[in-house]
């Protein structure tokens, strides 16, 4: 609806039931109306979910059409990172909100700062995706306002030509509002409880949920070690309980992320129940590190398991958990995958111990042969060491194709002695092209970096805490900051007005009138900001 289109329904309402509504404008309630579009978090839901889709649907067409998202642990952060888009690209396409739960666990807890172990109250999670969406939501009105007021300006002095042209960039302004990929660990609790949690996820604007499939009550960080992984029968009825959420709630569309953590995860608690030779319980219990025994070498309490006419005995640990093979990591994470997204899974995330194309297409293509149009989310994870990673993986090629290496210590290579090399330099093109290449070769829909902000805020509290509490004083801050975000252009320089003070007082001027007592005035010191 056009800005003019939205002044004429407002002005229908008052027209029809505002006989006495002395001092209430057409244009103002207008304004209203589209610095706050969504209304509720299930609109946003809806919204964001036709994005996702659509974009699925482009990479599929051509893999340059791939996503990207950081993970935001507040909704400060996450506004930041979409006005900064907005400025540098002009345009929020294809560029998502990630939700890690390990920045919830470590930073929003009321227990304080926690492992990724789903220790963390589990409402804190859709309260952050609230929390997010309602700055996103401030920022359209912020940047709405800011239009409003240069219109009317433009309208004081004359000039319809430049009031035409506003009129129009209202007209075609984009929204800060994205989709939102949103991490609900193992489900919390039992399929019912993952089912109440994600209405709640949906209700408070997800579109997209990753599950994972640990066991619960034992989920670890996909980059440590202790992984238990669940049967395939408990991972689906979680993944089943998520689609009824979204489908009870009117989203359709919602979008399921199936992250299996099999490649690093070799135990379970569980043996997976089966009903003949071949099904999916069969296959999982077909991975447990088993013994062939006879009644001659039972030992007391022993599980054991029927196979072509023979008894096995799995490996079990003193903690009461099943063995895997060794070895057997990637066929397993092969099933897992082709089986969630046989049941209901629209995404696949794969948790690697390393960011290594060759080793995540090989799987990819596997799954492939069985499910075509199977695509990725990535975690571009900060627990990998990039730059030692890629240093290697050079080497290691260069080692392959006969070149002389003899400068280069393999397992030295993170020194900062080799920053200037060749070799180095083309670790770094590697990795500037990684998601691109990830994105062709692997298919990788959207890459994500899990928790780049957890990291970006310890850098600079660093810096400018070094500085200030040091010997550069006051022009630490200065310096560092402020000039920068000056010249940088920041709108969140004028701090007051990125809190909403102007919006604030455009309201007090529709509620008051000329008796509106502003913030923004001549004594105002974000003035000396005006043409920052």
């Amino acid at each position: 609806m056009t800005y003019q289109q939205t002044i004429a329904e407002a002005g229908t309402a008052i027209a029809t039931y505002g006989r006495n509504w002395d001092g209430i404008e057409a244009e103002s309630a207008a304004r209203m109306r589209l610095q706050n579009r969504f209304h509720t978090g299930l609109d946003i839901a809806r919204y964001t979910a036709k994005i996702m889709r659509a974009d699925m649907a482009a990479y599929d067409a051509d893999t340059s059409q791939y996503t990207q998202s950081l993970g935001c642990w507040h909704g400060f952060i996450g506004q930041q990172k979409l006005i900064a888009i907005k400025k540098h690209f002009g345009t929020t396409k294809g560029r998502y909100l990630y939700l890690s739960g390990w920045m919830v666990a470590a930073l929003r807890s009321e227990f304080g700062p926690l492992p990724d172990q789903s220790m963390h109250e589990k409402t804190s999670v859709p309260a952050l995706i609230e929390e997010l969406y309602t700055f996103l939501k401030q920022a359209d009105a912020r940047e709405l306002g800011g239009m409003f007021r240069d219109l009317d300006k433009a309208r004081e002095s004359g000039n319809a030509v430049e009031a035409q042209r506003i009129q129009q960039a209202i007209d075609g302004f984009e929204t800060h509002v994205v989709p939102i990929v949103a991490d609900i660990d193992a489900g919390f609790g039992n399929a019912e409880a993952t089912y109440l949690l994600a209405k709640k996820f949906i209700e408070a604007g997800a579109c997209c949920i990753q599950i994972e499939n640990q066991v619960s009550d034992e989920k670890q960080c996909g980059h440590q070690d202790g992984k238990v992984t669940v049967p395939h029968e408990d991972f689906l009825a979680k993944i089943r309980a998520v689609r009824y959420a979204f489908l009870e709630l009117g989203v359709d569309d919602g979008v399921i992320v199936a992250r299996t953590d099999s490649l690093g995860a070799g135990l379970t608690k569980q043996i997976a129940y089966t009903r003949e030779p071949g099904d999916i319980g069969d296959q999982y219990n077909a991975f447990l590190d088993c013994e062939e025994v006879d009644q001659t070498n039972l030992g007391n309490g022993d599980v054991l398991i029927a196979r072509n006419g023979k008894l096995l005995r799995p490996k079990r640990l003193p903690s009461n958990l099943f063995q895997f093979r060794p070895g057997t990591g990637e066929d397993r994470v092969v099933l897992d995958c082709i089986n969630s997204l046989q049941n209901g899974a629209d995404l696949l995330w794969i948790e690697t111990e390393k960011p290594h194309i060759g080793q995540i297409a090989n799987m990819v293509n596997r799954i492939r042969e069985v499910v075509p149009h199977a695509k990725l989310v990535y975690n571009n994870s900060p627990s990998f060491n990039w730059t030692l990673n890629f240093r290697q993986q050079v080497f290691d090629a260069w080692a392959a194709e006969g070149r002389d290496l003899s400068a280069f210590d393999r397992a030295r290579l993170m020194s900062v002695d080799y920053d200037g090399t060749d070799l180095a330099i083309e670790a770094d093109h590697r990795i500037q092209n990684f998601q691109r290449d990830a994105a062709r070769e692997a298919g990788i829909f959207h890459h994500l970096i899990t928790l780049p902000t957890y990291h970006t805020a310890a850098l600079s509290t660093d810096n400018l805490a070094k500085g200030y509490f040091g010997e550069e004083g006051m022009l630490a801050y200065v310096a560092g900051v402020q000039r920068r975000e000056i010249r940088e252009g920041l709108a969140c320089v004028r701090h007051q007005n990125m809190a909403g003070s102007d919006v604030g007082d455009d309201h007090k001027e529709y509620f008051a009138g000329d008796a509106a007592l502003k913030a923004g005035g001549a004594h105002n010191t974000m003035n000396q900001f005006a043409a920052a």
